[in-house]
């Protein structure tokens, strides 16, 4: 039997200013945060902003692909 996609599907926001800053070797890591998201409302990507320990500010968290 085939496993149907759920409707609701989880998603990973992984923080975008860590990730520049990583490409320099500064950071000290990637702020990641796992959530769900209807995939038939919001087919595009999803941005959220959260508090990033690594940056100790708020910034855009965006969806990555697993």
């Amino acid at each position: 039997m085939e496993k149907k996609k759920d409707v609701r599907g989880k998603v990973i926001l992984e923080c975008t200013s860590c990730v520049r800053n990583s490409l320099k070797k500064v950071s000290t890591g990637v702020s990641r945060y796992i959530t769900q998201k209807n995939r038939h409302n919001t087919p595009n990507r999803l941005e959220l902003k959260k508090f990033c320990p690594h940056c100790h500010k708020h910034t855009i968290h965006g969806e990555i692909k697993k």
